[in-house]
């Protein structure tokens, strides 16, 4: 039994026992509820997380699109990967023969509460899980290839955006990592790994950090994914925010407007049906009939920029356009929203949730935050002159819609900044201020 079932919730001036809602509260989240991680692992992995030596072109780090001050995304509709320069909404796409060739084809997951014991899958289309099916415990894009002995979902998940072309590893003929990603997938990590083990601060830090480690030259991969899953999973695990205090009992911790957003996040706004459970989050797959722009995550044989979602990974045409149920904590510091950030605010992504179809139908390109790249302004919005695929993703929809007055909305969304904790944006470690691989730290 929840204790908040003792609690009154006030809507419109009347008392609603929590116990009637639609759906029930949450358990509130405790530190057992995590994987535990290393202190020496996090600190090496904060160092790495910003070390843009990691890169093929050693000019962007995981940091960049996953960073302290964007709540551990990039602020941007699809990201600026290897090629782009600056920050977050000053990012720009870059110049000359190093500009980018393709723009990020979904929006930069957020990093909150990844490590937490329920969570058994990752990416928007949950293309990476936990599985036996290649014998090295997981299921990913680098089917057999991925290496043997990670221990965790985020250790496996941070070694995919190093052998990535767009993301970090660079173009073919820029770099021997790029090069070695399209030759074979495994054949990056090693290159990467001998690049840090060789910096002599890097080597006594990795010695110092685990215990199998004797000397420098026996850093793999996957040491250097453990780092970085330590920081990971420890520096965004974040609880403590008003909601939190609301499940511990704390009733005056979330204002009139904000338990009359949780009533009807729990109720009439039918939310919770998908964002449930402690993370807000089932970790299912739904179509919502998102907007589509931008190149697409496209599958080898797809001739078109589009974005099949789920399908792509399961190839389950009842998941075509279906994608994760993202985590809400923190969520008012995550923007834009969707897949593919195509809602700047959380109304905006409320409003299309209450009504798919209609938002659908009114949508704007302008609405979409790109950052300027007139050489890619042409596949830009393709998608949307096919009228086929158009039709294809608003007949697609697996929720119901839902009339809210604007005060329903506007008291869902003050709702929505009380999950964010109070630490949010004063995280443990925060960004270094160098690192031993003497680049630049953004």
């Amino acid at each position: 039994m929840h204790i908040i079932l003792s609690v009154l919730i006030l809507v419109g001036g009347q008392s609603v026992h929590a116990g009637d809602l639609k759906y029930p509260l949450p358990e509130p989240l405790s530190p057992d509820d995590f994987l535990s991680f290393d202190d020496r692992q996090v600190r090496l992995g904060q160092l790495l997380f910003y070390d843009k030596i990691l890169s093929g072109n050693k000019n962007i780090s995981c940091g960049t699109c996953h960073h302290h001050k964007f709540g551990g995304g990039d602020g941007l509709s699809l990201g600026i990967g290897e090629g782009g320069s600056g920050l977050g909404t000053q990012r720009t796409a870059g110049e000359g023969a190093d500009r980018i060739r393709k723009r990020i084809p979904r929006n930069a997951p957020s990093l909150w509460n990844l490590a937490a014991k329920e969570v058994k899958i990752l990416f928007h289309d949950g293309r990476l899980s936990k599985s036996d099916i290649y014998d090295n415990g997981f299921n990913s894009p680098a089917d057999e290839w991925l290496p043997r002995g990670l221990n965790n979902l985020l250790a496996a998940q941070a070694l995919l955006p190093l052998t990535s072309q767009f993301e970090m590893a660079g173009n073919p003929s820029e770099n021997e990592v790029a090069g070695a990603a399209h030759d074979r997938i495994d054949k990056v990590w090693p290159i990467i790994a001998k690049r840090v083990r060789v910096i002599p601060t890097y080597g006594s830090l990795f010695v110092d950090a685990f215990d199998h480690i004797n000397k420098a030259d026996e850093v793999t991969i996957v040491d250097i994914a453990h780092a970085l899953a330590a920081f990971m999973g420890t520096e965004w695990r974040n609880f403590d925010s008003p909601f939190d205090d609301y499940l511990a009992g704390v009733e005056s911790s979330l204002d009139a407007s904000q338990r009359n957003g949780l009533a009807m996040f729990y109720g009439k706004a039918n939310c919770a049906q998908c964002h449930s459970g402690s993370l807000l989050s089932d970790q299912k797959f739904y179509a919502l009939a998102v907007p589509p722009f931008g190149p697409g995550r496209t599958r080898p044989f797809d001739p078109l920029a589009r974005d099949v979602g789920r399908m792509g990974e399961s190839d389950a045409l009842e998941d075509a356009y279906r994608f994760r149920t993202p985590s809400l904590r923190n969520v008012e510091l995550t923007g834009p929203y969707g897949h593919n950030g195509a809602f700047a605010s959380l109304e905006g992504i409320i409003r299309h949730h209450l009504n798919p179809v209609a938002s659908f139908d009114h949508w704007q390109p302008v609405q979409a935050g790109l950052v300027p790249a007139p050489w890619l302004a042409a596949i830009d919005f393709v998608i949307r002159s096919d009228s086929r695929e158009m039709q294809r993703v608003r007949n697609k929809i697996d929720i119901e819609p839902v009339a809210l007055s604007d005060k329903e909305i506007d008291d869902l969304v003050n709702f929505m900044s009380a999950l964010t904790g109070k630490t949010a944006t004063q995280l443990p470690l925060g960004i270094p201020v160098e690192v031993p691989g003497g680049l630049s730290v953004d």
